[in-house]
């Protein structure tokens, strides 16, 4: 799979394992449906940019979901290695993180949302949180204040440093496996205050039916 080509057409394409690949627009969400035990990829196409991610279990209406305090308690307070899950607010593992060519995100702060801008006196600004419920009207979801807190694909933030510290390069990703039939949700961060996401907002790749490795 060859992430430059992705980065090159910037259009939805399927190779012979018919994996397919949805751009996620600068600043803007996406919501998909995984089924048990399929893989996908999140894809960072151009480096430094954040990806807030959430999910839910089908079926359930939205009210359970991959929740950042049970995670952080099932692993200790430290963001998953390779071989370890996201967790619900039902105590059951969702996702399992089967590749990661990062390993620095985070699990501590929400999703950027309307009022944080208004407050900054920049209203009307493009939000995770907006951007996630906007993806998720198909499925019942309100508005912003339903959204979970995220799972911070690519953000490095230690000690709540909102500035540049940007962890990934064009073409890295993290796998995950499916460990329910779940509804996904991302959003391209737009937060570009004092260099976050590199200064620039950019597109990401949602790639799913991503073959198993043996």
């Amino acid at each position: 799979m060859s992430f430059p080509e992705i980065q090159q057409a910037n259009v939805s394409y399927e190779t012979e394992s018919r994996p397919k690949t949805h751009i996620v627009k600068a600043a803007h969400g996406f919501a998909f449906e995984v089924k048990k035990g399929e893989h996908f990829r999140v894809v960072d196409l151009y480096g430094e940019q954040v990806v807030d991610f959430a999910a839910w279990v089908q079926g359930t209406n939205l009210r359970e979901k991959l929740s950042m305090a049970y995670t952080r308690f099932r692993l200790n307070g430290v963001t998953p290695a390779v071989g370890e899950y996201l967790w619900t607010n039902n105590d059951d593992p969702i996702l399992k993180l089967v590749e990661d060519t990062v390993k620095v995100h985070d699990m501590t702060f929400m999703s950027c949302f309307p009022k944080m801008y208004e407050k900054e006196g920049r209203p009307g600004h493009r939000s995770c949180a907006s951007n996630i419920a906007e993806a998720m009207e198909p499925h019942g979801m309100k508005d912003h204040l339903d959204v979970t807190d995220p799972f911070n694909i690519f953000q490095n933030t230690p000690n709540y440093s909102l500035k540049r510290l940007g962890s990934s390069k064009p073409g890295d990703y993290v796998e995950f496996e499916a460990m329910q039939d779940c509804i996904c949700a991302c959003s391209s961060c737009p937060y570009d205050a004092e260099g976050f996401n590199g200064g620039k907002i950019t597109d990401i790749a949602i790639v799913t039916g991503v073959p198993a490795k043996a």
